[in-house]
């Protein structure tokens, strides 16, 4: 049985990932900040914080020799009110990397163990385009420096991972109808869902280390 581990997936992108997964049998480890109140979501719910140490901790040891076939870093907030080049929060800055850079960084180096025990194991990081250098936009300063930065987090993570034979994919979910896309944006979550799975489905170490659009397209960084 193929075993999934997948951050922040109570609800949005992470929760629709979560259904397609268990609808082929997969054993299911979610991490959550409140299982009690994790919703509709299937599989075994554990509390996860990804921007603390200790919490990603008693995560991996929850697990303990588990091996992980799949491990989908979702977890991710949108940062502070204030993020212009004029008007920065600077402490939400730093909370907005400790989750959305350093979080995908703790959590995969937690489960490495996990990870080597599976046999050809994948890590996926969902990103954003708004974190691609070619995209010179200047609103959300504080997001799209996260992004930029787990994209190279993730770059790092494959060529480190690749002589375990793990790969490693960095994913722009598109503009998706989510608390954080807004009631405007592109995509229902369900489709943005499949489309991403279907990338992790076909990745293999020949693309490791490559930003991908939901859609199966590639991304410059």
């Amino acid at each position: 049985m193929t075993t999934v581990v997948i951050t922040g997936a109570n609800r949005g992108i992470g929760l629709e990932l979560a259904r397609l997964y268990a609808a082929e049998g997969a054993d299911l480890i979610l991490g959550v900040r409140n299982p009690e109140s994790a919703g509709p979501a299937p599989g075994k719910k554990l509390r996860l914080d990804v921007s603390d140490d200790g919490s990603v901790t008693r995560f991996a040891e929850a697990l303990g020799g588990a091996g992980v076939d799949l491990l989908v870093n979702n977890a991710g907030v949108i940062g502070p009110e204030r993020q212009s080049s004029e008007d920065m929060d600077f402490s939400g800055f730093l909370e907005t990397l400790n989750v959305n850079t350093l979080g995908p960084l703790r959590v995969t180096q937690a489960l490495s163990g996990n990870l080597r025990r599976a046999q050809s194991a994948k890590v996926a990081i969902i990103s954003s385009q708004m974190g691609s250098l070619g995209y010179a936009k200047s609103d959300h300063i504080a997001y799209r420096a996260s992004k930029a930065a787990v994209n190279k987090v993730a770059q790092c993570l494959a060529t480190d991972l690749a002589a375990d034979g793990i790969a490693v994919a960095s994913l722009h979910p598109g503009w998706v109808r989510t608390d954080m896309g807004g009631p405007m944006a592109d995509l229902d979550p369900k489709e943005s869902a499949r489309g991403l799975k279907n990338v992790l489905d076909g990745l293999t170490l020949v693309e490791t280390g490559r930003f991908w659009n939901f859609d199966g397209s590639l991304i410059p960084w």
